[in-house]
């Protein structure tokens, strides 16, 4: 291969062909290889690949695609460098390699560094930019998401990924992929599984054990470094009982090459220019090359059609004449005698058209006659006898036809310009449909970064908290829709017997249900609030736990999570972060009855460590907290079954660091425990911790003035217990009941029967013995969208 390559085309030796051979057979280094190596072809060691006499190589599937109808005169061919062979100036490419498996040069004065990006996303990019050349750049990242390299690895941010995007140069953080494991005896230890692209991982565990030996600050945590890795990364590193793996793993980006920028510049050669090119500038060059590619095949294709067409239609003529043809022949001294006295016939348009023969070109008929051109006449000689007696008029006539309906197709796909783009697009997506593989590299948010919702899917889910401060995600289809006084299923472990004395058994306290892409505005007892986007909650199974919340807030001491709201994000025409612009309030409840009303911009700037949502007086702690409008009317709820109706207006806007007013007169032994808001057509649906529930209409709640003591909502009773909750609902809507050992039902709000304000209700849960009802909320059902009234958590006692 390579002394072919070297004696044919690059007269420069062989010790820069083996190299490529080498490189392009390299899974960690191209994204799709092109050659398919049998022997050494190195490691990602960077070991030196076995010498040329023991290796082979062939193409691989999308290597070949590289060169599919070369010969169909499809590119521009040129001398060699010695004249005796033609070589082209460039491939047909039948999907873009420079791209997909990116590129590295260095020229005098310039040089090129494209990352690799997955095929399947480059083709759907380019199928997006056909059918609208005028898109936009965050449109073409719905589609070409960022690099994706072969090592997999995390790129983190997408300032980077949108700078080199739209100009062409910029740069992106990768980091190799770490998790920890936990070992016996409460230790832990670091595992790498990815390492970033163009890293050595040799050098990379050497110079980890370099910082280990020199007792590098930040390092002396780290009791044993080792290499386990086979066909796959493994590099564990061993800590000691007490070290904070996070603390670790940050050390080893800041310090090693597990973090690493790749600096992009997609410089190329673009008409026999180096220019450089942004993305969608690239994917149009490549639109242009296929759409020059289509067009040369389908003239190639319409010249072989129309040669082939005119010599059947010579054969046509000769059986149409074929006693006479053959007497000729046989008549004929030479060859060329017969070719003469052939060329001498001619015929009528008439005649022609008996034959089957239809006339696509007036030009062949000569003073109204047609006549066999040279090519037809060499092609009815250069059958012998045998043959042109042997042949059938049926199958020439059908071949004929057949080439016809081809010869109109090829016309039509030079005449129409939609059609050689729908060709494009076809053959692209049946490459992607072959060859196309699951993305690699993870995109994730660099430190300061909010908005990449666009990168992940928009799914329903449930968030859990438990007493103890452990927090999860679960997708909300997780969890079946049963009737009203179903058993439900486990959603969690919860008031376990501890197995280590003096832990405290768990249990849930909060429950919120939210899409993937909103954001969880956090708020404590102590009237603070945290906001962190859904998508970063750990995702976890129906059953699990979940993971220490205090991984997720900077909580303060003696802060404990109080209330939680959506708010749905919201992005304007150019893809910026516009949630915090919309318009709105919050509405505050507290356990004592304040309540308060601050404008939602109020919220845009929400540090790491949380800011003050609301004052509180001591004593006093944060039990709700709403969406509304600023008019809606709202309905405060307490434990005793007590209620009172008022509009928002009543409480003016007031900033963050603001208390509040009073809500509702409570007695000594009461607390409020639910916040409501009105919606239209909808009832307040109000539940007792014995599992007994009801709705009632609102038009049986007065409105009344702030700070009254209300009206009774619920008739308590031993039977019906203290009320723990209460949501605004429509019928169509569903919701999620969970107890304090962790069941949860779901059930649709239509099943619970309407009942006036001074009753009890019906059951709505079947509790076992000394279970309690803990929590309701609402369900975002995934084909429906979100529920009336923003996602409400239980209370917090």
């Amino acid at each position: 291969i390579c002394g072919d390559t070297s004696g044919n085309y690059h007269p420069h030796g062989e010790g820069v062909i083996y190299p490529t051979l080498v490189h392009m057979a390299q899974p960690w280094a191209m994204r799709e290889p092109l050659v398919d190596g049998q022997g050494n072809f190195g490691s990602v060691e960077g070991d030196p690949p076995a010498a040329m006499r023991y290796t082979e190589a062939r193409l691989t599937h999308l290597g070949a695609a590289l060169m599919d109808d070369m010969e169909r005169e499809t590119v521009d061919f040129v001398p060699n460098y010695d004249g005796t062979r033609t070589e082209p100036t460039v491939f047909p490419a039948a999907f873009p390699n420079l791209l997909v498996n990116g590129g590295t040069g260095i020229a005098v004065g310039m040089a090129t560094n494209i990352p690799p990006h997955n095929l399947g996303e480059v083709i759907d990019g380019i199928c997006a930019q056909i059918d609208n050349p005028d898109i936009t750049l965050p449109q073409l990242m719905r589609h070409v998401k960022g690099p994706d390299f072969p090592t997999g690895c995390m790129v983190c941010g997408l300032d980077g990924i949108k700078e080199y995007f739209g100009t062409g140069r910029g740069a992106v953080k990768v980091r190799g992929r770490v998790g920890v494991e936990q070992l016996k005896g409460g230790k832990e230890q670091i595992i790498i599984t990815e390492i970033p692209y163009n890293v050595n991982r040799a050098q990379l565990v050497e110079r980890i054990a370099e910082l280990v030996n020199e007792k590098t600050s930040g390092f002396t945590d780290i009791t044993g470094v080792r290499d386990e890795s086979d066909e796959n990364t493994r590099v564990v590193i061993e800590l000691k009982r007490d070290a904070v793996a996070k603390v670790v793993i940050n050390n080893l980006y800041k310090f090693t090459q597990l973090e690493s920028s790749f600096a992009v510049n997609m410089l190329a050669i673009d008409r026999g220019r180096p220019k450089t090119l942004n993305l969608k500038e690239l994917l149009n060059c490549y639109i242009e090359h296929r759409r020059e590619v289509v067009i040369r095949r389908t003239r190639f294709d319409l010249k072989q059609a129309e040669e082939r067409a005119e010599t059947l239609e010579g054969y046509l003529v000769a059986l149409a004449n074929l006693d006479q043809f053959i007497r000729i022949i046989r008549g004929s001294k030479t060859r060329d005698e017969a070719r003469i006295k052939l060329l001498a016939f001619d015929f009528t348009r008439a005649q022609v058209e008996g034959f089957g023969i239809e006339l696509r070109h007036e030009d062949r008929l000569v003073n109204g006659r047609y006549s066999l051109s040279e090519a037809q006449v060499n092609a009815i000689l250069d059958l012998r006898l045998y043959q042109l007696t042997g042949l059938e008029i049926e199958k020439v006539t059908a071949e004929y036809k057949e080439l016809l309906k081809k010869i109109e197709d090829l016309l039509d796909i030079l005449a129409k310009e939609a059609r050689v783009l729908a060709i494009i697009k076809t053959e692209l997506k049946t490459i992607r449909d072959k060859y196309a593989t699951p993305r690699r590299t993870d995109l994730v948010p660099d430190e300061g970064e909010i908005a990449i919702e666009d990168l992940i899917a928009n799914e329903g889910v449930i968030i859990t908290i438990t007493h103890n401060g452990l927090i999860k995600r679960t997708n909300i289809s997780s969890y079946r829709a049963q009737r009203r006084g179903g058993k439900g299923v486990i959603g969690m472990t919860t008031r376990e017997t501890s197995v280590v004395e003096g832990e405290a058994a768990d249990f849930i306290e909060h429950l919120f249900t939210a899409g993937t892409h909103d954001y969880l505005m956090f708020f404590t007892n102590t009237g603070r609030v945290y906001v962190e986007r859904v998508h970063e909650i750990p995702d976890m199974g129906r059953a699990a736990r979940g993971r220490s919340i205090a991984n997720l807030l900077e909580l303060k001491s003696g802060e404990t999570i109080a209330a939680l709201i959506r708010v749905e994000a919201k992005a304007g025409a150019n893809g910026e972060d516009e949630t915090w612009k919309q318009p709105g309030f919050l509405f505050f409840a507290t356990r004592q009855g304040t309540v308060k009303k601050t404008a939602l911009e109020d919220f845009a700037n929400v540090r790491k460590g949380g800011i003050i949502a609301i004052g509180i007086e001591p004593g006093d702690t944060l039990i709700e907290v709403k969406q509304t409008s600023g008019h809606d009317e709202v309905v405060l709820i307490t434990h005793e079954g007590m209620s009172i109706r008022f509009s928002g207006e009543d409480v003016r806007p007031m900033g963050r660091p603001a208390t509040g007013v009073r809500g509702i007169q409570l007695e000594k032994s009461d607390s409020v425990v639910a916040l409501a808001v009105l919606v239209p057509d909808a009832t307040l649906l109000v539940a007792g911790e014995n599992g007994i529930g009801k709705r009632t209409d609102f038009a049986e709640y007065r409105l009344q003035s702030r700070a009254g003591k209300g009206i009774i909502t619920m008739k308590t009773t031993d039977k019906t217990g203290g009320v723990v909750g209460a949501l605004t609902v429509k019928d169509d809507d569903e919701i999620m009941l969970i107890t304090v050992r962790g069941q949860m039902v779901r059930t649709v709000v239509k099943d619970i029967r309407e009942a006036g304000r001074n009753t009890q209700g019906v059951k709505l849960i079947e509790l076992e013995a000394e279970d309690k009802l803990q929590a309701i909320a609402p369900v975002i059902n995934e084909d429906k969208g979100d529920s009336d009234e923003p996602a409400p958590p239980p209370p917090a006692g």
